[in-house]
């Protein structure tokens, strides 16, 4: 059952990260938790993540806005700092239930107005960068600051999934370094990642072809509402906490 738990969650987890470039995180860690210690889960689906960064990036990387990634992964690392102080000096459910609110309310506004709102330029990537930073340095989840930017800027859905593979690629790694360092990368945590590995690649190959098949106007909306599901969830973390 443990296998089987495993293959199916990170299969959903990988199709809906190579169709629309994120999400997977929010999935994959809190269900895999309920079948295997979280810091396992956390390890597993960072190496999940880096197979369809590099898979993507080999196959999409004409449609990275190179300049628009650069600038948001530099400002990343300025935000992780404040993000890890955040979960060791914050209240979990505090600042899960603001972050969600916060995702809910900005993702209706978009949907509501309807492309009202648009970045000219990639000059305000480093505002979304380093909020970036501080979601993934508190909990793991980079996504949302960096959809929001993304949609902001109009994004194609190719160039809107090639971009955000493009940054989560040496994010993940430089993570998945940390983790190595602090002996978290397990004999265990490689045996579970070999073993998933043949339906993570089906996953990636299945994203990819919807994602083909996604016009802007629908893929926007998937956006969204993926962003408010992730509000929802956090929301949810947050109260079960408190």
């Amino acid at each position: 059952m443990l296998y089987l738990s495993l293959l199916l969650i990170l299969f959903v987890a990988t199709f809906i990260r190579s169709a629309f470039g994120f999400g997977e995180a929010l999935i994959a860690v809190p269900l895999l938790a309920l079948v295997m210690p979280v810091e396992v889960a956390v390890l597993v689906v960072v190496l999940a993540s880096i197979t369809v960064s590099v898979v993507a990036v080999a196959q999409d990387w004409r449609h990275i806005q190179l300049g628009s990634a650069t600038r948001l992964l530099v400002a990343t690392l300025f935000g992780v700092p404040l993000g890890l102080w955040l979960l060791k000096a914050a209240p979990e459910s505090v600042v899960k239930i603001l972050l969600g609110t916060v995702i809910i309310l900005f993702s209706s506004y978009l949907l509501i107005q309807r492309g009202g709102l648009r970045l000219r330029s990639d000059k305000s990537a480093p505002v979304f960068g380093f909020l970036a930073g501080v979601f993934g340095g508190a909990y793991g989840m980079n996504g949302p600051p960096l959809v929001a930017f993304g949609t902001l800027r109009g994004w194609s859905p190719q160039q809107f999934r090639a971009t955000l593979q493009g940054y989560f690629l040496p994010a993940s790694l430089v993570v998945m370094a940390g983790y190595g360092a602090t002996g978290l990368w397990t004999m265990e945590v490689s045996r579970y990642y070999a073993v998933a590995l043949p339906v993570i690649v089906i996953a990636i190959v299945a994203g990819r072809v919807a994602n083909q098949y996604l016009n802007a106007r629908v893929f926007s909306l998937c956006v969204h509402v993926g962003l408010i599901l992730v509000g929802l969830g956090l929301l949810w973390q947050g109260y079960r906490v408190y």
